[in-house]
């Protein structure tokens, strides 16, 4: 059985262990887990999900938080909360890659899609 066929995953694990920008790991009728991998010097994007919350869990690395008019430095451990309709972008200030796991509800990613880089994404979103 596949990782993404189980309910019960090792997210943090995974996230360390993962490299692409974006990876789409399980999606449910109302939530969707996602991995991350942002290197350094690059950023995740400016952006606003109507309709959608966010949470980021980060399992490596060190960034800023910018959600809304408001800054904070992440690290490992930290979760950052990103409400529907709010203005946000996390940023890789650190040496290595920052990795995180995110959530979003409800899904905001087909499932499955996997980008190996940002502008891989970037390229998918437009």
């Amino acid at each position: 059985m596949k990782e993404t066929d189980k309910t019960t995953l090792p997210i943090v694990q995974m996230a360390k262990d993962n490299d692409d920008f974006r990876k789409v790991v399980k999606t449910g009728g109302k939530m969707q887990v996602v991995l991350m991998a942002i290197p350094a010097g690059s950023e995740i994007g400016a952006e606003t999900h109507e309709g959608h919350d966010q949470v980021l869990i980060f399992v490596e690395g060190s960034g800023k938080a910018m959600i809304g008019d408001t800054e904070t430095a992440v690290r490992e451990g930290d979760l950052s909360f990103v409400p529907s309709g709010a203005y946000h972008n996390f940023i890789n200030d650190g040496a290595g890659p920052l990795k995180l796991y995110t959530m979003y509800a409800p899904p905001e990613h087909d499932a499955g899609v996997r980008h190996g880089t940002k502008a891989e994404a970037d390229a998918a979103e437009h």
